[in-house]
């Protein structure tokens, strides 16, 4: 992989004390009218305004983004809208989970910071409704559904994305804002909602593929960041069914990412359980896994109450390399099995929960 970034975060079993997971309550302003960040912590929901004009950055530091990733246990959908501040994307992608194989990824470019913007709110009703190019969405969240339309096109074919996903009532979302060191106008503000079932369809010209809720789940990450060129992460989120010793069902999720920017304040980490979250510690992984993403990762909690294992079954790999940057990153997927330790102490034993957990490089 070329233009490899060194891994620079602390893995947290050298940190000299635990992240202090300072939670806010309340509405607060994330920036003053300077751009100077003026909170580090985490959320139930975003509680944190954001004014984009507040913003103090240095032509592609800023980056807004709505990305929604669906997936079963054949197929994962993506659509995104992403602005990094001289222009930006909207798309739709397709991957078959079992081959590989990127079925469809149609991209509409624009350029310009301010052209396009979305202004919707992560877990609140909003709406971003907008054409680009010939490609036109509609991202729609309402109390207890969220709807995505996608349409454009793919090497003279058609596409269209449509889906609807549950709101489960009371559902918490995870939303953390991260300093960065040395930088008193730069952070990373994230917002992820998990645990959506989700049906709709994929289409590609005559080809169709269908998502049904039983086995289908929606991720949300929802980020407007003010970062440094170069940075190295961790992500990993998946939602799945559990029963309990008496066959009741429940909605059982997990959040996992790291090695962004200062940690001190809080981690992006957590268990979602029936729409509630349960607030864990910094996530890490055994051993770091660069050069061998096909062997199991091993997931550690510093406090011990996340404890799984990911049997890699495809490296989901995609690159892009300019000269103004790169992302190169590995999504793997595979089995995930362990347990999880809930706020009360109850242990919750996951099985076979296929998911993913991925490592990028960034330089943009």
């Amino acid at each position: 992989m070329s233009n490899e970034l060194k891994r620079t975060y602390v893995p947290f079993k050298d940190w000299k004390e635990k992240s202090k997971q300072i939670e806010y309550t309340s509405k607060t302003p994330l920036l003053s009218p300077d751009g100077k960040l003026l909170v580090r912590g985490w959320a139930r929901k975003n509680y944190f305004e954001y004014n984009r004009d507040y913003v103090k950055r240095i032509i592609t530091t800023r980056k807004e983004w709505d990305f929604y990733t669906i997936s079963d246990d054949e197929m994962q959908v993506l659509v995104s809208f992403a602005n990094i501040g001289i222009g930006g994307y909207v798309s739709a992608r397709l991957v078959n989970l079992k081959t590989g194989e990127t079925v469809c990824d149609a991209v509409q470019y624009f350029a310009g910071a301010n052209k396009h913007v979305s202004h919707s709110i992560p877990d609140a009703p909003s709406r971003y409704k907008d054409k680009i190019g010939k490609t036109l969405v509609d991202y729609h969240t309402k109390e207890r559904e969220r709807t995505l339309s996608f349409k454009g096109f793919y090497k003279g074919k058609p596409v269209e994305v449509n889906a609807a996903m549950d709101i489960l009532e009371g559902l918490e979302s995870l939303t953390t804002v991260f300093p960065f060191h040395g930088y008193d106008t730069m952070y990373f503000m994230t917002t992820k909602q998990v645990c959506m079932p989700c049906e709709g369809s994929f289409r590609l010209g005559d080809f169709e593929y269908k998502f049904t809720k039983d086995k289908a789940f929606c991720s949300l990450d929802w980020g407007r960041v003010n970062t440094p060129h170069e940075m190295v992460w961790y992500w990993g989120t998946g939602s799945q069914y559990i029963y309990d010793k008496d066959g009741n069902r429940h909605l059982f999720g997990f959040e996992i990412t790291w090695a962004i920017g200062n940690e001190s304040y809080a981690t992006e980490t957590c268990i979602f359980y029936d729409g509630k979250i349960h607030k864990i510690g910094a996530v890490d992984v055994e051993k770091f896994p660069k050069g061998r993403y096909l062997e199991p990762w091993k997931f550690i909690s510093e406090d011990g109450r996340f404890n799984m294992t990911m049997i890699p079954s495809l490296d989901n790999y995609s690159g892009v390399d300019l000269k103004i940057g790169s992302m190169l990153c590995h999504q793997v997927y595979g089995m995930w099995n362990g347990d999880v330790t809930l706020d009360d102490g109850t242990k919750i034993e996951i099985k076979d929960l296929f998911t993913f957990c991925e490592y990028v490089e960034n330089k943009w």
